[in-house]
């Protein structure tokens, strides 16, 4: 997110950053998406013969030759008009000597997707794929490439109504930005018309999608219905909505750079397919940050994943209510349970056992046992240690692997958080007078083999908290029974086919 000074500084200095700047830079690819429509052949004649901008530093210049190269995808989905397509763009770049780069696309299973958001999908993923071997042969950094689009003032505003009407946020009012990552659009400030004269006076034909007049699709009926309409009310409607876009665009990035903030602080746990947050302090939140929260969360665990607002509303009702749970597009598991929401992909729920263990309660690992907590109150005038001997024949002081432990109530809090080993974790193991040790090196001293490490249940006193018990293996030292002890919870690790 940019601030004033970094947005509006003196171009010059920019400028000279720019050439400064190392070599292979100079040299990396700037692949030209063109379908041979109006937009795209403008976009590939003013790239060869005028100055663009490519949000690289240098303000509006000229691209070397030798960088630029040409995808189009033949979606075949009008026959002998695509091919059509092809064939024209073909001529294009044999005219002007630049190299292209054609993908055949075709589309069955569209899983839910309209038709008009697959074919983007394909066009993005097979141009990022393209500028990844065009690096790779040219040995320059990706982040210095550019895929460029043929995007216009006239398309942002139509995305902008299209969106509205489909109840968007934030981001989807946001239209059409001028840049995400390495995809840029140096033609958004410029509308459709404009660059049709500019082709009309050059010569340059181009192709009409005749699709393009079908009102059924949306975008169709945005452009030929809708925005006639509000050009009566302003002529210079394109300008307006992209100025409100740009605002827009600018303020939602803030607010994701808060939300992703938040969204680090609030995190209790993360490992592959699961994400713990602190509930209490996601109910906190202000209603938009904690929007974005739910938001991002879900896209850490299942990118693809297409969350509605009903989704989100339905797992922060959890958040308040302090319980519940909810099932979410992909299968996630969102669950709201003593203070924190745990999401789990449907992988995570059958691979991870993770999850509260309630005192008194039970718990079913991922090894295929039970753990059982049982809360027990040492009598009166009773040593707690010759009572615990007296009722199990496992010695709370010995460090042999056990089934069986018995940890001081008071040092937990109603209830114990059980998961898989982590990166980093350590723990007082019983018998080593308070010194700490990796799990790492306990599981290996165990005989653990790695490839089943993460099947070995981990207690511990809340998501990402201590260690309190490696069961089977070894209790840590800091929760053990003591004389002083008058309440304890006895642990127990016993097989689903034990007695």
């Amino acid at each position: 997110m940019p601030t004033v000074a970094q947005r509006y500084a003196n171009r010059r200095a920019r400028g000279e950053r720019v050439a400064a700047a190392a070599e292979p830079e100079r040299r990396a690819p700037v692949v030209l998406m063109v379908s041979g429509g109006a937009d795209s052949t403008a976009l590939l004649l003013m790239a060869c013969t005028a100055e663009l901008d490519l949000a690289d530093g240098r303000g509006p210049s000229r691209i070397a030759r030798e960088r630029l190269h040409v995808l189009h995808v033949n979606h075949h989905l009008r026959g002998a008009e695509s091919d059509g397509d092809e064939a024209f763009v073909r001529d294009l770049c044999e005219r002007y000597g630049l190299p292209l780069c054609v993908e055949h696309a075709s589309f069955g299973d569209l899983g839910g997707r309209n038709l008009e958001a697959a074919a983007r999908e394909v066009r993005y993923a097979t141009a990022r794929r393209y500028v990844r071997e065009l690096c790779r042969a040219s040995d320059t950094p990706r982040s210095a490439a550019r895929i460029v689009t043929a995007h216009t003032a006239s398309d942002r505003a139509e995305t902008f109504f299209m969106n509205a009407i489909k109840g968007s946020g934030p981001a989807g009012l946001s239209s059409i930005p001028r840049r995400r990552n390495i995809i840029v659009r140096p033609l958004i400030d410029l509308t459709h018309e404009q660059l049709v004269d500019y082709l009309e006076m050059a010569g340059q034909p181009w192709r009409e999608d005749v699709s393009n007049a079908d009102t059924s699709y949306l975008r169709n009926f945005v452009r030929h219905k809708l925005l006639p309409v509000a050009r009566e009310r302003n002529g210079n409607l394109e300008r307006t909505v992209g100025t409100g876009c740009e605002i827009l665009g600018d303020e939602d990035a803030f607010m994701q750079q808060l939300a992703a903030t938040a969204l680090r602080t609030c995190t209790r746990r993360s490992q592959d397919g699961l994400l713990v947050i602190d509930g209490a302090r996601l109910a906190a939140s202000e209603v938009a940050i904690a929007r974005r929260m739910v938001r991002l969360a879900v896209k850490a665990l299942d990118p693809d994943a297409r969350l509605e607002m009903r989704h989100v509303e339905d797992v922060l009702a959890c958040v308040g209510a302090g319980e519940g749970s909810v099932t979410l597009p992909g299968g996630l598991d969102a669950r709201m349970e003593f203070g924190t929401l745990t999401l789990r992909t449907p992988r995570a729920r059958e691979e991870l056992a993770t999850g509260w263990l309630a005192v008194p309660g039970s718990f079913a690992t991922a090894a295929g046992s039970i753990l059982i907590a049982e809360l027990l109150r040492v009598p009166a005038g009773v040593n707690p240690l010759d009572w615990v001997v007296q009722r199990d024949s496992s010695n709370v002081s010995d460090t042999s692997p056990a089934a069986v432990a018995y940890v001081d109530a008071s040092l937990l809090n109603g209830r114990l958080w059980v998961d898989a080993p982590a990166p980093g974790d350590v723990m007082c193991p019983l018998g080593m007078n308070g010194r700490k040790k990796k799990l790492s090196d306990i599981l290996g001293a165990a005989r653990v083999p790695v490839a089943e490490r993460h099947l070995v249940p981990v207690v511990r006193t809340e998501p990402g908290g201590a260690v309190v018990w490696l069961p089977g293996i070894r209790l840590d030292e800091r929760f053990k029974c003591t004389e002083r002890s008058t309440r304890l919870v006895k642990l127990t690790n016993r097989p689903v086919t034990g007695a």
